[in-house]
């Protein structure tokens, strides 16, 4: 079994329902989510999963309370989703969630001591972010499109994609934008990111003319209902994640997540020689320790270019 999420272990019935009656009260999850209001809405949907697991388990090994976890406990839960075959990336993230809970708990008296201090786990697959290649972009920014394309779709598509590459939003960002999230005269867009926090971001030349050419045509194709929604769906309604990435499914030459565009945005930054700081900002990091990945990216690409190219390599 590979994957990131095995199957859960089904509990017994008796379990289940005594997890049931007494969950919420004695984890108090819904005091601990109004606490996380630095994540987005499904970074703390995740966050609550992984604790309604971690639960669950506990409540199999007869721990039915938080003070009754123990450092043991656990590492044991590490050592079981480790056996169950969970990749170390879902393992990591999981562990964090404890770790955020826990130190909550602790702080709020739910638990006395934080039972995840001095759990080590071993590290996440280091996987670096796919770069989509210059040919590649040319194709999918100036490429030839699919025969007898609706105008209203080439102009969305065109304009979803110079937004995604020229400005490095996420998809999420991307969908959630509105009419007056613009400011085409100054060249910038206004996004609301994770943890509800705004940036502004530069909208390059070719991104500005292809939202005005949307902007142009949009009225045709978004239904009254969907009020100032920026960009819409076959269906007329405000465009989801899944919807771009059948944009990306269309005119790419290799599979490709809408997320690479962002990948590829800060990458060619730091190639170009842009300052850390600035690339943080620009992607609405929280840590600069998220943004520096992308030296990494930046650096191989470079070594990569010396070693093709220099004579002496």
């Amino acid at each position: 079994m590979t994957a990131q999420d095995a199957p859960r272990e089904p509990a017994s019935d008796s379990v289940s329902d005594s997890v049931s009656d007494s969950f919420s009260e004695l984890w108090r999850l819904a005091e601990f989510a109004q606490s996380c209001t630095s994540l987005a809405e499904r970074s703390k949907e995740a966050y609550l999963s992984d604790i309604h697991l971690f639960a669950e388990w506990c409540a199999r090994g007869k721990m039915m309370s938080p003070p009754e976890v123990t450092r043991s406990a656990v590492r044991r839960y590490v050592a079981h989703l480790t056996t169950r075959q969970f990749a170390r990336r879902s393992i990591a993230r999981k562990v964090a969630s404890l770790r955020r809970y826990c130190k909550w708990a602790t702080r709020v008296g739910v638990m006395t001591v934080d039972p995840t201090i001095g759990v080590q786990i071993s590290g996440a697959e280091s996987r670096l972010p796919r770069v989509i290649e210059r040919s590649e972009l040319e194709v999918l920014l100036e490429g030839p499109t699919p025969a007898e394309e609706p105008e209203w779709r080439l102009r969305r598509d065109n304009a979803v994609l110079e937004v995604l590459y020229g400005s490095g939003l996420r998809v999420s960002e991307l969908c959630s934008l509105d009419l007056d999230s613009l400011d085409l005269s100054g060249g910038a867009v206004t996004v609301w990111g994770k943890g509800s926090k705004q940036r502004r971001v530069p909208l390059g030349d070719l991104a500005t003319a292809a939202l005005r050419l949307w902007l142009g045509i949009r009225h045709e194709a978004i239904d009254p209902t969907q009020g100032a929604a920026l960009f819409a769906n076959e269906r007329g309604r405000r465009l989801t994640p899944r919807d771009v990435r059948r944009i990306l499914d269309r005119r790419s030459v290799n599979p490709t997540h809408p997320h690479a565009l962002r990948h590829t945005f800060a990458t060619h930054l730091l190639d170009g020689g842009a300052d850390l700081r600035a690339v943080q900002e620009l992607l609405g990091h929280a840590d600069v320790a998220t943004t520096q990945r992308y030296t990494h990216v930046s650096r191989e690409r470079l070594r990569a270019v010396y070693t093709e190219s220099h004579p002496r390599a």
